[in-house]
Parts: structure tokens; sequence; C-alpha cells
């Protein structure tokens, strides 16, 4: 049996600080204890030699050295490794954090730095009153622009070089592509870790983050219930079309800040805005949406097509396929869309016959390649092969053509036919997004007064337009563009602006700088919602898409950091990352997968469990 000499051997003093209320100064104790004490009973023992008449509810233990939370009370100081040179806090879960909106507004709520980045969120979400806060999350602000000027300054200059030069199309975009991914990958690396705790990212009480969209899978965006989130989601669009964080043409960033522009007038209104001034959900639609999401769980092709027939459509279009060291004109086929396949043939009479060629579109890149102003409405597709992606442009004569055909193509891309009734829906916002592009104004209109826009037309474009146009210019060309949206209400012109920016063909893509298993060479790694895209650096082209619906599984190895997945038909890939840890291109791909998951009929519940699991590291 121990001796009482002994026994006092085994025990230690641990030294414990203790943070009050904020305003208030720190306490330091010491307090005597054993390996086998558990966290629980040294919170109670602390309290007790406190003494001081506060709730103490939200503390917990801090363990700075560590830099990790001693969260479970049942654990004791033998099982956390605690020992007598530890330094732990006494503090409050809950700290003051300073959150920028993407509406550029910034705000102090009280949240858990104690919790998951997730968690944290879904509270600061909770309070702002806005739904589905899997699609946000937080990252640090941009390092100081001053103490990197000298450090940056060399490629910043090459790459404005680059940009002003005149050059032919794709090394233009190769570069274009390149200095979109540098910008982008500045951003990515800030993104927080959803799996860890704000406390453990080195985030102090009052310390300003960013609160953003991270996943652009935006799910049940309803004006009815979401208007906080559709505004907050508009500024971000907004702030990435004028900080050029996406590539627009100038006829898409003019219609763009004439939506701006209207948004603004009806926000600084005196008219009172109610939500029952906005349109309703038309209730037909929304049954059919309904039935659709429902019948995708079963089958849903089939189901679809014992109801209805599968309509197809065919016209007469022009075909181009480019090749090395050719330019071949467009030359015209009869084209019939039919499930999702294209077939083509040399005339309509021709159409009871092999045809030349079978596009099958399932898993295909759909690229807008339009300018209304100059009537060019044209569509790039990008087909998967085992090679790569075959490229094949087709041209349409009108509005009306292309929005059937190309709202055809995106749902055969996704293994869809025009039998689901979301096919109509797509027409007509293609249809839409086309009238707000077209800049002419309507015949027998007067030309636009310019003094009356009381704003700063510069305001509402990025600085490469401002800069090429005088003032009274710009302001002409937007007001010009004003007619076609000069009727929407304040929340359906976010609602367009949103969708726009949705139809641009380099939406919700973020690029890495990667390594392929066997490669020599960096190369490009896109990811967005719904599939990987591998990019050729020297040109910025794609090379291969791969779509997550075809994924089978995928693994880290953390020790060499290599993200290896498998794909449908034995296609297999492996990269590491070089421009930033592999955990953040992991949490992306399993955030987005997890995002897939979500249904209606879910009641919104947030499944924590299973997005930990899909986006977890190796703990």
């Amino acid at each position: 049996m121990a001796t009482a000499p002994e026994y006092g051997h085994n025990s230690w003093e641990l030294s414990i600080q203790v943070d009050q209320r904020e305003g208030d100064e720190g306490m330091k104790f010491k307090l005597r204890v054993k390996g086998d004490l558990h966290i629980g009973g040294l919170m109670l023992k602390l309290v007790e030699k406190i003494k001081a008449p506060q709730d103490w509810s939200d503390h917990a233990i801090w363990w700075e050295k560590k830099s990790c939370w001693l969260l479970k009370t049942h654990w004791t100081l033998d099982k956390y490794g605690v020992q007598a040179d530890a330094d732990l806090r006494y503090t409050p879960q809950h700290k003051p954090l300073c959150i920028q909106l993407p509406n550029m507004k910034t705000i102090k709520l009280p949240v858990s730095f104690s919790c998951v980045v997730f968690k944290t969120v879904a509270e600061i979400c909770k309070a702002l009153n806005i739904r589905r806060s899997e699609e946000l999350s937080l990252l640090k602000p941009p390092d100081d622009p001053k103490k990197k000027k000298k450090k940056d300054k060399g490629t910043e200059s090459a790459f404005d070089d680059i940009l002003n030069m005149d050059m032919a199309g794709g090394i233009y975009y190769a570069f274009q592509s390149l200095r979109l991914c540098i910008l982008t990958e500045t951003l990515l690396c800030r993104w927080l870790d959803s799996s860890r705790s704000l406390m453990e990212q080195g985030i102090q009480e009052n310390d300003r983050l960013l609160l953003r969209f991270k996943y652009h899978s935006f799910f049940d965006l309803n004006p009815k219930y979401d208007a906080v989130r559709i505004t907050q989601l508009y500024e971000q669009a907004r702030w990435a079309i004028l900080l050029e964080e996406i590539d627009c043409t100038e006829e898409e960033m003019l219609m763009f800040a004439s939506l701006q522009y209207h948004i603004c007038k009806l926000t600084l209104s005196t008219e009172p805005l109610t939500n029952s001034s906005e349109p309703e959900i038309d209730e037909v639609e929304a049954a059919l949406s309904n039935l659709e999401s429902t019948l995708e769980g079963r089958n849903a092709d089939k189901i679809l097509e014992d109801i209805t027939d599968i309509p197809k459509l065919e016209d007469t279009l022009k075909l181009f396929r480019p090749k090395r060291l050719t330019l071949k004109p467009y030359k015209e086929y009869w084209f019939v869309f039919r499930d999702t396949t294209i077939s083509y043939y040399k005339n309509k009479e021709s159409a009871n016959k092999e045809p030349i060629e079978q596009l099958h579109l399932r898993g295909c890149e759909v690229i807008p390649d339009v300018n209304v102003t100059e009537k060019k409405f044209g569509l790039k597709l990008l087909l998967p092969t085992a090679d790569g992606m075959n490229e094949i442009y087709i041209r349409c004569d009108n509005e009306t053509q292309y929005s059937k055909w190309k709202a055809a193509c995106m749902l055969a891309s996704k293994g869809k036919t025009m039998a689901y009734s979301s096919y109509r829906t797509e027409v007509k916002k293609i249809q839409s997004f086309l009238q707000m592009k077209s800049l002419a104004p309507p015949p027998g209109q007067a030309a636009p007064d310019v003094e009356s826009m009381e704003m700063n037309a510069e305001c509402f474009v990025s600085p490469r337009y401002a800069k090429k146009y005088k003032t009274k210019q710009l302001t002409t060309r937007i007001l010009e563009a004003l007619h076609n949206i000069s009727q929407l209400s304040l929340m359906e012109a976010k609602m367009r602006f949103i969708q726009a920016w949705q139809s641009l063909p380099e939406f919700g893509i973020k690029y890495y700088i990667v390594r392929f298993r066997g490669s020599k060479k960096d190369e490009l790694l896109g990811i967005s919602y719904n599939k990987l895209i591998r990019i050729d650096m020297s040109t910025g082209l794609p090379v291969t898409t791969w779509r997550f619906s075809n994924m089978k599984q995928w693994n880290v190895n953390w020790e060499i950091k290599q993200v290896t997945i498998e794909f449908d038909q034995s296609v297999s890939i492996a990269f590491s990352c070089q421009s930033c840890d592999c955990k953040v291109v992991h949490e992306y791909i399993g955030g987005y997968i997890f995002l897939s998951t979500r249904s209606k009929d879910q009641n919104e519940t947030l499944r924590e469990e299973l997005f930990h699991k899909l986006t977890g590291g190796q703990d």
C-alpha cells in the first residue's frame, strides 16, 4: 500500500490561465492534480478555486501548445497527454468574430471557436437567416497588398503584358486561364478546413474572416424564403464579375452592368419593397419539378418514357470540326436530336439512311459560343473519348433554334431527354438570357439620355472595360441595354443576374496546379459542381473531363499527398497537388458529392456526419 509521501509524488502542479468576459483581466491559477483526474473534474476544481460569481458553462479548456480543445470531459489528463509543463487556458468557447459578408459589409457576431467550422458556419447562417449553410464557408482575408507588392510585382507585370497583347484565340485564352488559375488558387488556399475549429486554425477573437459561397451548387433557391441568401449570392456574383475572377464577353459585361444599375435604382427607391410584390412561383412548374426530383431516385428515364413520347428536334444546322492546320468553314447538315444523341446527315432526304456520324452527348461539355449583337448563335461540344475530348462546333440560325438545341444538349449531357419538364423551363431561361444580352434598342425607341444616369457608369464594369470606353460612351451602352430588363422587380433582377452568372462557361470552376501520375509536367485541374477537368497549361484547353456521377470511389494517400480516383469502365486517375495541400482538393470533391445527395424531402436537416465522412482527412 502506498505511503503518504509516495502518494504526494504522484501529483503535480498545473498552471491554468482563466479568461473572463471581454474586457475583464484574466487570472492565473495553479492546481495540484494527478494524471487520472478527468477534464470535467479539473474544471470543477478550477471553478471552486476561482470563487467568482459568473456563469462558466460556456468555458472549456484550450491547450495552446498542442493547439487543441480538451472537450472530452470524461478523458483523463493522462489520456490527453497533459503534464506539468502544459499551459492551459480556461476560456469561453463563444467569442466575437468580425465577418465580412459577400456584400463587403462587416458584422461582429459571437460564434463558437470550439466547434468545427462546418457547424460554426451553420450557426452564423442561422443568425443571418441564410438557408443551406452547407454551401458557404469561411476564408481568411488576403494578405496586405503593400507587403506583397515587391514580391509579386514582376509576376503581375508579366501577366498584364501578356493579356494586353493582341494574340490569337487559343494562346490568349491559355494565358488568361493561367492567370485565373493563379488568382483562384490564392483564394482557395485561404479557405478554412471545415473539419477543424477556428482556434485550431489560428483564428483569435475579433479576427476578420470572409463568409462566402464556397460550393457553387445552389439548391432550392426560392425568392419566397431566400431573400438574404439571394442578395448575398448576387453580391458575390457581382464582385466576381467586377474583379474579373470569371471571364465574360463585352456583351455579357454590359448586360451585367445594366442589371446592376437597375438593381441599384430599385434599392435606392423610396417605394417600400415587400415580398408580396414579387411574383409567385408557378405551382404547376413547381409540381412538375418535384415530380422530376422524385423520379430521379427510381430509374426516372424509364418511367418518363412510359408516360410520354420522347420528343425530337430536326433542323438544318452548320457544323465545324476543328483540325490542326486547317481552317475549313462551317458546313450545312440535316441534324436529328433523339434521346441523348445527335445524328447528322448530308440533307433531309438522307435522314432515313445511316447518319454521317452519331454524337453521344452523355457526359459532354456544352459551351455557348454566342454574340447576340452579331447574330452569332453557336455551341461548342466537348465529347469525352478514350483519348481526351472530341471538339465540335454547331451553329444555329436564330435565337429560337439556339435555345431549343442548347437546352436539349444540356439535358443530354446529364443523361436526360427532352421529355423532362425542365426542358421547357430551360428553353425559356435561355431565351430570356439572350434577350437580356441584346444591346440594340427596340425600333423607334429614342436614344437614351445619358444625363438621366445619376450614378458613375464605371462602377458597373470591370477595370478592363472602364478603360476601353469614355464615361459617356459607357453610360449610353448601359442605358441601351436597360430596356430589356427595366420591368423586372428587385428580386427578379437579382435572380436574373445570378442565372446569367451561372450560364458563363467558367462558372464555378476552381483551378489547381497538379501533377498527374506518370506525367513529368504540371497541369491544371478544374473542379466544378459535377465534374473534374484536366486542362493543358500550355493551351488552356480541356484534355479530359470526368463526371462525379461516374465516380466509384476516391482516396488520399496522406503520406505522399496523392489523390486517387476510380471511375466506371476501369478508368483510374491519380495526382498530387503542387499549389496547395491535397486536403483542400479532397474537401472540394467530397463537398460536391455531399451536396448532390440533397433532396427537398429531407426537411432541410443538415447531415453533418455524412459531410465529414466525405470530406474529412486522415483522422
